[in-house]
């Protein structure tokens, strides 16, 4: 599935990384469930990969219910 519901609002992988990051990705991979519960609210977490420039590539989790989100940068 390509598309899923975040806070409310369908969006795709590119908008889904874009609401993470602020800024539009060069690439952003299909959304999946990340099998975790959110921290904040404890609603379903979904993740995306996504490239931010040509040298780096990062995963961004992001409740569907709240404004909670995450990357694994370090």
């Amino acid at each position: 599935m390509s598309n899923r519901v975040v806070e409310g609002r369908m969006v795709t992988p590119e908008r889904l990384a874009e609401l993470v990051e602020g800024e539009p990705p060069l690439e952003a991979e299909p959304i999946e469930d990340a099998e975790m519960e959110c921290p904040d609210c404890g609603g379903n977490v979904i993740s995306v990969g996504y490239m931010p420039s040509v040298t780096e590539f990062v995963t961004a989790y992001k409740c569907q219910d709240c404004a909670w989100s995450d990357t694994d940068r370090s």
